[in-house]
């Protein structure tokens, strides 16, 4: 007799259509049924996912890599020497014009924001320069002509400039577009650099990217005029729009626009301004021939040489004591280039003035003595 063991049979449900019936039904109904694993299927593909983007991001370097290094502003290639005054500048005089607007800024920071002040009026027509240096370069210096009522606005903006602060990393989106734009055209990154603070303090200003300015003809991180043409003529921006040709954009920067050229894309309008600087006599040298530059991109009259003044005073002083774009004008400074490039042009500008005031009144004097010498007059005035 084989030995029984007591192991219990499984007993399995019939599954339907295999002789199921009512009574397999009644006896499995304290079976409970599985539940479905389609759930944890899901999670666990996530989570497998998950961790495959992890592991890629970590071998990219995206998690765990070292922080990208900031980028340096370039190189200042020689300390400029502070200028000497010119032959018969008065010293009184350089106080009273030169100390317009040169106010150390307030705090730790605060760029002066000229940002639509003389930016108010960047170049427009062509004439010689006042100082000649244009002119001996051989060609004519393209120069602003803002209306009496600009250069007023100018002039308050320029003596009591707007604040703001600069962040580290907004400025370093500018280092590579002020490289490529002094090695295309041959001029000073600080110089270019100064004019985009006194512009629109380094893109800063409120309507930099979008409008014109308050005299509706300028506009764009370094304020080309576009309205300064017509009649077949072209504007500033016209003349220099695809200066950006001329040197390798850079992968990214703070604002690039879709379409090119722009007025409104930091890398169009900084190159065409160094173009514009350029052809206006501005070389690697912050002498007398950046100042007359930066005189034409203003305008000849007394606004264009306070804002020449502090144009080169700042980048002056950044080339002495490095790059600083939220430090004030030394005062000693802009009087210093006021003294030296400043005085003379304005004493030219007074003279110029004076000569043309004494004209009107000779032709007003002229007119008088003509009026009475008419036949008749002299009867009709004793009635």
């Amino acid at each position: 007799m084989s030995e029984r063991t007591n192991t219990p049979r499984l007993r399995l449900r019939p599954r339907l259509g295999e002789g199921r019936s009512s009574a397999d039904d009644a006896a499995f109904e304290h079976v409970p049924t599985p539940p479905s694993e389609r759930v944890h299927w899901l999670v666990a593909g996530a989570v497998a996912l998950l961790g495959v983007a992890l592991l890629a991001a970590v071998l990219s370097g995206l998690i765990g890599g070292a922080a990208p290094a900031p980028a340096a502003a370039p190189p200042v290639l020689v300390a400029a020497v502070t200028p000497a005054p010119a032959s018969g500048s008065g010293s009184g005089d350089v106080e009273g014009v030169a100390g317009a607007g040169s106010g150390h800024r307030a705090g730790s920071g605060g760029v002066s924001a000229g940002v639509e002040s003389g930016s108010a009026v960047s170049s427009s027509g062509a004439s010689s320069s006042a100082t000649g240096s244009a002119g001996a370069a051989g060609h004519a210096a393209i120069v602003a002509h803002p209306s009496p009522s600009e250069q007023t606005e100018a002039l308050s903006r320029l003596e009591d400039p707007l604040q703001s602060y600069v962040s580290t990393r907004w400025l370093e989106g500018f280092y590579p577009i002020y490289s490529v734009a002094q090695s295309a055209f041959g001029v000073n990154w600080l110089l270019i650099a100064s004019i985009h603070d006194q512009e629109t303090a380094f893109s800063t200003a409120p309507s930099t990217y979008h409008g014109l300015n308050y005299a509706g003809c300028c506009g764009g991180p370094m304020q080309f005029n576009v309205t300064n043409g017509g009649a077949g003529a072209p504007s500033t921006w016209d003349l220099f729009s695809d200066s950006y040709l001329y040197g390798r954009r850079p992968a990214s920067y703070n604002h690039m626009t879709v379409h090119h050229p722009s007025i409104y894309d930091d890398f169009d309008a900084i190159m065409a301004a160094a173009h514009l600087l350029s052809t206006d006599g501005a070389t690697l040298a912050l002498n007398a021939g950046s100042w007359d530059a930066a005189y034409d991109y203003y305008g000849h009259d007394a606004a264009g040489v306070t804002y020449a003044d502090q144009v080169l005073a700042r980048a002056i002083g950044w080339s002495q004591h490095g790059f600083c774009a939220n430090c004030g004008l030394e005062p000693s400074l802009v009087s210093a280039v006021y003294a030296a490039w400043g005085a003379p042009v304005l004493a030219a500008l007074e003279a110029e003035e004076a000569a043309a005031a004494q004209a009107r009144a000779v032709a007003r004097a002229e007119r008088a003595r003509r009026h009475k010498r008419l036949p008749g007059r002299a009867e009709h005035d004793r009635v």
